[in-house]
């Protein structure tokens, strides 16, 4: 095997300073070569009603006295959100989003129609968190909306409708009714999803009859942004329907077309899901396996628009993504309640490493959801609020936001089970507009140490710092009794020589460095 000096270098250092033969995990970052920017979209919350995700987790209403609200919204929810940096937040859903008439939740509370969630656990629920709640939480968080239109039930008016209740400026039937209802300027949403899984539960569609349907519904989308834009997003794949993709980049003018959406969740068997807390180191490999396949599915559906679209123009939107397990023993199975551990932290740290090496395709992501469903940055009981280790995982990562994406190139050994293995590391680095560097570095080995040289190239280091998210089982997880059992720390696991880092992760790790 051929090594130059700087190979030998990085090496030896490792064997100097570590006491190892042979250095088996290498990454070389390009910091000179970086091109392509990560969009702080693709840090996107999913909020739908769907359990306790709106009511009780965003939404505990204008009249409750005993948790601190900001007109209706938990103060504590608002605040952690807001330090995550939630970049944008889609709503009603999901399949909710398909069965979901706006007009219904707006004007006074009292004369709201109550609906029936025909998906999720057959509640009724009376329409007290609706588009005006909605937009106003988004501003109070800063964060972009993202509204799901109701195509599988709906009708090209109640969407054109909608688009301009909360669009136009001007004197119009739907602007005066959004002005009666106390808002006077609108919102200018920017991000629009035409139907949700209209392969499935938004309409049991074919691709070529949803491609016709998109574009009857687009032909009426008036755009009243101004400068903005509007921005469309085809209801897209699941997981590997590369058809899917395909007949919508064929049959879609792209000048009807900003985003293709792909859902893909981390799932072992859907007829058989695991315990999200009591799971074994088979049941935590298969996930893994699950989530890693995420790197397959963007890279081929990016093949596929590259053939229709070379110059990149429509984006590639994963509005759907994370773990999905068994429910929380006791709670309602169309709920969708479950815990967090260290097996989520995995989860999310490689899959972000994904996003943030496909930058150029993947503009916008959105996790599978934002509190008390699936897996959740947050998880709340009456008063009390939690952080998940996925949030801390968002919260590490969002040093990548809208920052230039530097190209990385991985060696890795495996994390071994049975008679199967995966790529033990991942990794993504990126600069941000103050030329520092940000390396994210995730260690998925249940059992091993790994030790990595990383080889910085076009960009010198005079300081390096770095925290961590690790803890002593992959079953750890915060509770309401223990909320800061896994939080960051500080991380001191690395050495500097030549601009050569070697680092050692532990087990089940997710680091973030910072180089200036």
């Amino acid at each position: 095997m051929h090594m130059n000096n700087r190979s030998i270098f990085s090496t030896a250092l490792l064997i100097f300073t570590f006491g190892i033969s042979l250095a088996q995990n290498r990454v070389v970052i390009n910091a000179d070569l970086g091109r392509d920017t990560i969009s702080r979209h693709i840090y996107g919350h999913f909020s739908e009603h769907l359990g306790r995700c709106i009511y009780g987790g965003f939404y505990v209403g204008e009249n409750n006295t005993k948790i601190p609200h900001q007109k209706g919204v938990r103060k504590d929810v608002l605040t952690a959100l807001k330090e995550l940096k939630v970049p944008n937040l889609r709503w009603p859903g999901g399949c909710f989003a398909d069965t979901y008439h706006w007009k219904d939740g707006i004007g006074p509370k009292a004369d709201r129609a109550t609906i029936v969630n025909t998906w999720w656990g057959g509640v009724t629920e009376d329409n007290s968190f609706g588009t005006n709640e909605f937009l106003d939480m988004c501003e109070m968080l800063e964060a972009e909306p993202y509204l799901s239109a109701n195509v599988g039930s709906g009708t090209v008016q109640e969407m054109a409708e909608w688009i301009q209740y909360v669009n136009h400026d001007g004197v119009s039937p739907m602007a005066d009714l959004r002005r009666e209802n106390g808002r006077e300027k609108p919102w200018s949403v920017k991000y629009w999803g035409v139907g949700n899984e209209a392969w499935g539960c938004g309409g049991n569609m074919t691709p070529e009859y949803y491609s016709d349907i998109y574009r009857q519904y687009v032909t009426f989308m008036a755009d009243w942004t101004k400068s903005r834009g509007m921005y469309r997003i085809a209801s897209g794949a699941s997981s590997d329907d590369y058809n899917w993709t395909e007949v919508l980049m064929k049959n879609i003018p792209l000048k009807m077309l900003e985003g293709v959406a792909l859902h893909h969740y981390s799932v072992i068997d859907w007829s058989a899901k695991g315990p999200a807390t009591a799971f074994s180191e088979k049941q935590y490999f298969e996930i893994m396996d699950r989530a890693l396949e995420m790197e397959e599915l963007v890279t081929r559906h990016t093949n596929i628009m590259d053939k229709y679209d070379p110059h990149k123009r429509v984006d590639l939107v994963v509005d759907e993504w994370g773990g999905w397990y068994d429910v929380e023993p006791g709670t309602n199975p169309g709920f969708l309640y479950q815990q967090n551990t260290m097996r989520d932290a995995m989860l999310a740290g490689t899959t972000l490493n994904i996003f943030n090496n496909h930058c150029d395709r993947v503009k916008m992501a959105n996790l599978a959801q934002a509190i008390n469903v699936l897996q959740a940055v947050i998880l709340t009981d009456e008063e009390k609020m939690i952080l998940t280790p996925t949030y801390h995982v968002m919260k590490m990562y969002n040093v990548h936001h809208d920052a230039l994406m530097l190209p990385v190139s991985l060696e890795t050994d495996d994390y071994r089970f049975g008679d199967n293995n995966l790529p033990a590391l991942s990794v993504s680095a990126s600069s941000d507009n103050m030329g520092v560097m940000h390396i994210s570095l995730v260690n998925i080995d249940a059992h091993q140490s790994k030790t990595v040289s990383v080889d910085i190239r076009g960009h010198n280091i005079n300081r390096e710092t770095g925290q961590i998210l690790k803890s002593d089982k992959l079953q750890d997880h915060n509770t309401f009794e223990n909320p800061d059992l896994i939080n960051p720390q500080d991380f001191k696991g690395f050495k500097m020589m030549e601009n050569v880092l070697a680092v050692t992760l532990p087990p089940f790790s997710v680091v973030v460095l910072e180089c200036n």
